[in-house]
């Protein structure tokens, strides 16, 4: 069952999404002047920004104490933005290609998951859809 958490409960997880989201501002910045950073650093941003937010994700949802298909599909989630992130970090490794069709397979698996409706006690809050029954 998904529980709703006060402020004190979401507190890591909504800092750990700030400072992503500054990564990401970085990001952008480097696109329009990248002679203002070292080279190769858009590489270490875009993997850190992934790997942020897939570490955000998973605290926010420990926080939520989800039930452990729950927590599965969700450490899914996360193991896909990691492969993301890999393949940003090592461009050039041989395993780059792996990594992110590991991530795509990871992504379309967990979309997937949403559109059959599994885990069924999932109300599919992170697409903004509502459960029609609870609120009949």
């Amino acid at each position: 069952m998904y529980i709703r958490l006060d402020r004190a409960h979401t507190a890591l997880p909504v800092a750990l999404g700030i400072v992503t989201l500054a990564s990401v501002v970085v990001l952008f910045v480097w696109d329009a002047a990248p002679r203002l950073f070292p080279a190769k650093s858009h590489d270490y941003i875009g993997a850190f920004s992934l790997a942020m937010i897939a570490i955000a994700y998973l605290v926010y949802q420990a926080a939520h104490r989800p039930s452990a298909k729950e927590l599965a599909k969700a450490i899914l989630l996360a193991v896909a933005f990691l492969f993301w992130a890999a393949n940003q970090l090592w461009p050039d490794s041989p395993y780059a290609t792996l990594y992110n069709d590991i991530a795509i397979a990871l992504f379309v698996l967990d979309v997937f998951l949403v559109i059959v409706g599994w885990p069924a006690e999932s109300a599919d809050e992170s697409f903004a859809e509502t459960d029609s029954d609870a609120e009949a």
